[in-house]
């Protein structure tokens, strides 16, 4: 896919603000300092088009933006650790939960995984709610380029083989990073050929 345009459309504080569900949609999550913004930046090849932050926990509403005029991507919140109070941290939970389950144009979630780190205990359970949901969703580990490569596989490894003790079958999995662009091509290419399918099949996405 060649990104031609890409361009922020507004924020949403509630799932129901969200732009009319008229296009498919792709919304990448992940926990709080993971590298969400910079993963989106690289693949749509903007280097400030989402926000990126030296502060977890930065990304506080859902951010919509329409890219080649016919797909939506969104930014959601970070779950985990954020500099938030209790309350407010529930909140986020509240709006990135609600948003999910009840947004039918949502297409894909592309969660992201920091590949640095062996399995961590909130994104297994996040991925478990996914699954127990019904959520469509693919793992996006992030940040390979900061481990020697097959440090990064070898992590990438651990994690499938500590997913598949509950899991039958994995979602499909990509390894990236943002600073060297690797692995967003293939996103962007699982993106144009799910695109490229509903409109074949007409499928009525509200």
């Amino acid at each position: 896919m060649i990104i031609k345009t890409a361009e922020f459309l507004k924020s949403s504080s509630k799932w129901q603000e969200c732009p009319e569900p008229t296009l498919p949609e792709y919304a990448f999550i992940g926990r709080s300092n993971v590298g969400k913004s910079s993963l989106i930046n690289g693949m749509l090849n903007h280097k400030d088009l989402a926000k990126t932050s030296q502060t977890p926990g930065k990304t506080q509403l859902i951010n919509h933006f329409l890219i080649n005029e016919n797909w939506y991507l969104t930014d959601l919140p970070g779950y985990g650790y954020a500099r938030v109070s209790k309350s407010m941290r529930k909140d986020f939970e509240k709006l990135i939960t609600n948003y999910i389950l009840n947004r039918k144009n949502l297409v894909n979630l592309f969660v992201l995984v920091d590949s640095r780190h062996t399995p961590q205990k909130i994104d297994l359970e996040f991925i478990g709610w996914c699954g127990e949901n019904g959520v469509p969703f693919s793992i996006v580990f992030t940040k390979a380029d900061k481990l020697k490569p097959n440090a990064a596989i070898d992590n990438v490894e651990n994690y499938k083989k500590e997913l598949l003790e509950t899991w039958e079958e994995l979602p499909e999995i990509f390894l990236t990073s943002a600073e060297k662009r690797t692995g967003t091509d293939d996103i962007l290419k699982l993106i144009t050929t799910t695109n490229e399918f509903l409109q074949k099949n007409k499928v009525n996405l509200g």
